[in-house]
């Protein structure tokens, strides 16, 4: 399968897995041939071959939700691998997690440092994964807009945790969403300044749109 993007130091593949269209990523370091996988989605046979040829460290999960889960038992009976996911999204796994992604924690796989960001707002739990220019978002940011929030505080959290912890990233920062296409950053900035510029109704959650919300 041709690398969704790779450079000098690690390589990124995106596999589509399952009825909800859900991303999963592996990230693999060129020079060690050790590797990350984002998310364990339904249907992850693809998932696990790529992986296969890599030495998987650690297996992290962004958020809790049922999609991004349903072939957790699957992906981590193939690999012997350390799981990782946000304290408060934990209760949910079947197996007890093996560390916290605590916000700042770095995840060593070969020469790549990973950082975790702790997004709330989606999940108590979400968490981006960041490394070098490159932001795995789950499903916490998409182009176009936030992921859906199941009330007005919730949205509220969302738009706090993008605009204070991840659009200072920089602009030129490629994001990787749970489901659909990439996005860049400084487009997702711009996009939520149109959208910080209009009057919103105080109760407004679920699916919103930068441009049209």
């Amino acid at each position: 399968m041709k690398p969704h993007y790779t450079n000098s130091q690690f390589t990124i593949h995106k596999i589509t897995c399952g009825p909800y269209d859900n991303n999963a990523y592996v990230v693999i370091c060129n020079r060690t041939n050790e590797s990350l996988l984002i998310d364990t989605p339904a249907e992850p046979s693809v998932l696990v071959a790529i992986a296969s040829t890599t030495q998987v460290k650690y297996i992290a999960i962004t958020h809790n939700h049922m999609d991004h889960l349903l072939g957790f038992e699957e992906v981590t009976k193939a690999f012997q691998a350390k799981v990782a996911i946000g304290e408060s999204d934990s209760s949910e796994l079947s197996v007890a997690p093996d560390l916290f992604l605590e916000d700042g924690k770095e995840i060593r796989v070969g020469d790549l440092s990973v950082r975790a960001i702790h997004t709330p707002g989606h999940t108590k739990g979400s968490t981006c994964l960041l490394l070098n220019g490159h932001l795995f978002t789950g499903d916490t940011l998409f182009p176009g807009g936030p992921g859906k929030t199941k009330a007005p505080d919730n949205l509220r959290e969302i738009i706090e945790s993008i605009t204070s912890r991840l659009f200072i990233l920089g602009d030129d920062v490629s994001f990787y969403p749970g489901h659909g296409d990439d996005g860049l950053l400084g487009t997702a900035r711009k996009e939520y300044e149109i959208y910080s510029s209009k009057t919103h109704p105080d109760d407004l959650f679920g699916d919103v749109e930068w441009l049209k919300s």
